[in-house]
């Protein structure tokens, strides 16, 4: 999967339980506004929803449930993409701008990538996001 998609859908879920959740609604909902307008009544609905089961997950000690809850928020943000796959500047922007602000310092690192390489002499490093091909000649 997209590892903007990973990313950002634990970003929903995480700040679902923060103080700021409001705002963290309204980022996310601006999303499906901007697709399927339609869909935005249920969204709100679905989040609070989450804003109530991952406050009950950290309360029991279930982290089980909250990665459910934020792979079930992955895939709807895939969804999202597919339907309109030039919204991923503006989910980088909200994740990046909106949502990893509100979270703690040990959630923002727990969600973003980070791919770190070293080498020396003629070794070869190679890294990707997403997809990778490489030739030799």
């Amino acid at each position: 999967m997209d590892p903007l998609v990973l990313a950002a859908g634990t970003a929903v879920v995480s700040s679902m339980a923060t103080d700021a959740w409001r705002q963290a609604r309204e980022a996310t909902v601006a999303l499906w506004r901007r697709v399927h307008p339609e869909r935005v009544p249920a969204i709100e609905a679905e989040l609070a929803d989450v804003r109530a089961e991952v406050i009950a997950a950290r309360e029991e000690g279930d982290p089980q449930a909250e990665e459910d809850l934020a792979a079930d928020w992955q895939r709807r943000l895939r969804r999202l993409l597919r339907d309109d796959p030039s919204l991923a500047d503006e989910l980088r922007r909200v994740l990046d701008e909106e949502l990893n602000p509100l979270l703690a310092p040990a959630e923002q690192t727990r969600i973003g990538v980070q791919m770190t390489a070293t080498a020396s002499g003629h070794a070869r490093i190679y890294q990707a996001g997403r997809n990778q091909t490489i030739r030799e000649a």
